[in-house]
Order: C-alpha cells, then structure tokens, then sequence
C-alpha cells in the first residue's frame, strides 16, 4: 500500500492502482429486493455460513478492470474472485462459483451484498437458489450494510 498525496490509501497490484469510486452500483429497480439478514453483523463463528460480496474497479493501462470477491466473514479471507472488463451480472456469478468451487459452504449460507443489478440478476439469483444458499441484501445507498465487503479494499 501507498499513501498518496491528499491522504488516499492505495493498493498496488503491478499495474493496477485502485481508488473508490462512488456510485458503482446500479439498482435494478425493477427486481424485489431480498430481506437483510445479516443487519450489519459481520461475525460468523462457522467458516462457510456467512459470506459477502462487493465489486470493485480497478483503472489499468489497458481500461477500466472490475473485481468482485467473496469473502467468509468467519475467516476474513477472500474465498471467491473474478475479474473482467465489465460488470456485468457473469463477473459476480464467477466469483460465487469460485467460492463454492472451493469447498466448505453450508447449506443454508448467507450470500450478502449490495442492491446492484448484478446480485440481483436473474442469473445470480438462480445460482443462489441451485446451491441452497440464502440471499441477503444492505439497503439502496447504504455502505454500512455490505461494510465488511466495502472496506476490504479500503484503508
């Protein structure tokens, strides 16, 4: 990490430096939102129970690049990323795969985000749905309620 000037705290992964972005999600106003069940606590005493998710972009020379990583909030630890050139709702699914790809997810999981359109596509939530997992959703422009997610890149 970095410090820049302005006081901003910056990843650096070779070419890529990050900063936050505001407004990078996009509602589907359309799509029911699914219930927060996880109103802001962010502990879990089993790996594998509760995880979330968050998309975050990443300015390279080549363009902008999304990331989207999930992780176990009882290990802290990232158990599912993809990374594209869009953020479309595959990016998300890719990274929910890797997850599950990994082994260790109960039945009955929390899956928790933000109200993108991503996490609530049609795509994504069939996932959800094969795998028996639960999902869980912050309110519309409400950081704190995917905080664990959102400050994972953040200083």
């Amino acid at each position: 990490m970095a410090l820049h000037a302005g006081g901003r705290c910056r990843l650096r992964w070779g070419n890529f430096t990050r900063r936050r972005r505001r407004g990078l999600t996009r509602p589907d106003r359309k799509a029911a939102p699914s219930p927060d069940l996880v109103g802001r606590d962010f502990t879990a005493i089993e790996p594998g129970t509760k995880l979330v998710s968050d998309i975050t972009y990443l300015p390279t020379l080549a363009g902008w690049w999304y990331l989207a990583t999930v992780i176990d909030l009882a290990t802290r630890e990232v158990v599912g990323y993809a990374m594209a050139d869009h953020h479309r709702a595959g990016l998300v699914v890719d990274a929910l795969r890797m997850a599950v790809g990994r082994g260790g997810l109960k039945e009955g999981c929390i899956a928790h985000s933000d109200r993108g359109s991503e996490y609530t596509s049609g795509e994504y939530r069939t996932l959800i749905r094969e795998l028996s997992l639960r999902q869980s959703m912050g309110r519309t422009g409400s950081c704190y309620d995917n905080a664990a997610a959102e400050s994972f890149f953040d200083c």
